[in-house]
């Protein structure tokens, strides 16, 4: 009697002690609630940083003052995704023109370098670190731009907060601390690096204080003397007398004629929701083209990340990729056919290359875009719901590891995303934009704003926006549990040695997604692989007008939080 009574007692407990384990409410596997607020909301991908961009609301700021000052405080605080060494993109919402507005702020070859130089060298492709992968930073230019739109505060106030942390320090979150000891040993023949992020050549960790008081005077700089500090300035100059001595190209009218680039964001309708994304050079109609094809199908019925849902998904994103690896390039130097790629018309013509048994081992295109790339995103609404959808980056892990003498950042290697071969859309050429990876998104409905959200990640960034659109449009989940679903990530579409996709590449998963699930993927001849990582970085805001209310989310895989007030 009494081992039945101890047994029956130990069930008790472990049941117990299971079901306290699991949440009360929302789906099982999300790993926090959703945030809600009144007066404003900010999701970013650094605490510290996110915090910034509520102190900067809280003192009468717009939604692009709080982006500013957070991405200002990323560049400090993440450099292993961002920083004024590299480009920036945005959308935009006003919401008492009640319009959305995309900005372009990525930077041109340099002037002085041809393909000619690669091909007399006898590159392949350009390298990823080093000065050959360099383009002009356009991120100054594009707060500058921002600002003068939408800004409230004077930057002397919005840079401020960056300035203070620089100059005093910062514990380094777990994260980011991960992917800077890998970039250390990676550059570890860069002197410039390893000085400024490997102090006393100490390899910083978790919790670790870092302080850059060369950022804190380059800040400094940009906040008293403005945009031309950086492009016509002592920046610009210090840049260009660098490249001179480590074998770059940048001359000072490089820097001096750019701009940034105002442009109007691409929209198609998905149950709807008008989804909108930005043209080229970035990837973002990439997420529309598949939008477009799967409006023609009944995804909800299949099953979330079921065999049949992913298979669908994954072959989608194999077709519209090629088009990506064909098509996609700086519209100034070639004609991209947008009206046709974004036609339902179109669509459905491409989606008779779907075979809904069986993957696809070779679908022909041009040259392929590399998949890596590490980024940050954020997003802001304001308490006059004014939104920011704002994504940074110096592209692949501290950029291309080079840092101009005394100035505290690297400059990104996104000319890498350049082909070089002739008669390519994105074949390199002097005062071109390469292609580019990072995207923001924003999502509208009866002409007011709904959602602004992101995910980070190179090749990433377009499968994610989908099966985040999926998740909460076609299977009703918020945008917490939406965020914190298993993903997949297919990998090696249009292989940049052969320029076609011959053996259907890599498909990896998430452990949330069923051994069953697993096995009928493989049946149907998917490559499977599981990753700790690669699946992307989301943060999100949704915007309910009619409450009044703001619901912030951002996931796991990130150091990041929401934080409204």
């Amino acid at each position: 009697m009494l081992k039945t009574v101890c047994i029956c007692l130990s069930i008790f407990i472990l049941f117990n002690v299971i079901r306290a384990a699991d949440r009360i409410t929302g789906k099982m596997f999300v790993t926090r609630s959703e945030v809600i607020s009144t007066n404003g909301m900010v999701a970013a991908s650094q605490p510290l940083a996110t915090q910034i961009g509520i102190d900067i609301l809280k003192k009468g700021g717009s939604a692009v003052d709080a982006a500013i000052a957070v991405n200002a405080a990323l560049g400090l605080m993440e450099p292993t995704g961002s920083g004024i060494g590299g480009d920036l993109f945005a959308i935009v919402w006003d919401n008492r023109e009640k319009k959305l507005y995309g900005l372009n702020a990525s930077g041109k070859a340099p002037q002085a370098l041809a393909l000619k130089y690669f091909k007399e060298k006898g590159y392949k492709r350009i390298p990823y670190d080093g000065p050959l992968s360099w383009t002009v930073p356009g991120c100054v230019d594009g707060w500058f731009a921002l600002h003068k739109k939408f800004g409230k505060l004077p930057m002397k106030t919005i840079l401020a907060p960056a300035i203070s942390y620089a100059k005093k320090g910062f514990p380094l979150s777990e994260l980011i601390a991960y992917y800077w000891g890998r970039s250390v040993e990676r550059f570890k023949d860069y002197e410039n690096f390893q000085k400024l992020f490997a102090p006393d050549g100490k390899l910083l960790k978790k919790g670790d204080i870092f302080k850059n008081p060369q950022l804190a005077k380059t800040y400094t700089l940009i906040a008293e003397k403005g945009r031309d500090a950086f492009y016509e300035g002592e920046t610009a100059k210090r840049i260009v007398d660098y490249s001179r001595r480590v074998g770059g190209f940048f001359q000072l009218k490089d820097f001096s004629d750019f701009h940034s680039e105002w442009v109007t964001p691409l929209k198609v309708n998905y149950r709807g929701y008008e989804v909108w994304e930005l043209p080229p050079n970035g990837q973002g109609i990439a997420v529309l083209q598949m939008l477009n094809m799967l409006n023609e199908l009944d995804v909800k019925t299949m099953g979330h990340n079921s065999s049949r849902y992913l298979h669908t998904l994954i072959e989608t994103k194999k077709i519209v990729y090629e088009d990506r690896a064909r098509f996609y390039a700086d519209p100034r130097f070639s004609q991209i056919p947008l009206t046709d790629l974004l036609s339902p018309e179109y669509a459905k013509k491409r989606l008779t290359l779907l075979n809904p048994e069986k993957a696809s081992r070779e679908i022909p295109s041009g040259q392929g875009i590399p998949e890596k790339g590490d980024t940050v995103y954020m997003t802001v609404v304001d308490r006059d719901f004014n939104a920011v959808s704002l994504i940074q980056s110096n592209y692949y892990g501290f950029g291309s590891g080079m840092v101009p003498d005394g100035l505290g950042f690297c400059i990104q290697d996104r000319g890498a995303l350049f082909s070089l071969e002739e008669g390519h859309p994105n074949v390199f050429e002097p005062g071109k934009r390469p292609f580019h990876t990072i995207i923001p998104a924003f999502v509208t409905k009866d002409n007011e704003p709904v959602f602004t959200f992101g995910v980070m990640g190179g090749a990433m960034q377009p499968q994610g926006h989908i099966q985040i659109l999926l998740n909460i449009i076609d299977f009703g989940m918020n945008i917490q549990e939406a965020g914190d679903a298993a993903r997949f990530r297919h990998s090696g579409s249009s292989q940049p040695d052969s320029g076609v996709m011959t053996d259907g590449g890599v498909v990896y998963l998430e452990k949330g997604v069923t051994p069953q699930v697993i096995r009928e993927l493989m049946s149907m001849g998917h490559r499977i692989s599981k990753t700790r990582g690669g699946f992307g970085g989301y943060q999100a805001i949704w915007i309910d007008t009619k409450k009044g209310i703001l619901v912030g989310a951002s996931e796991s895989r990130k150091d990041g939080c929401a934080i409204g007030y």
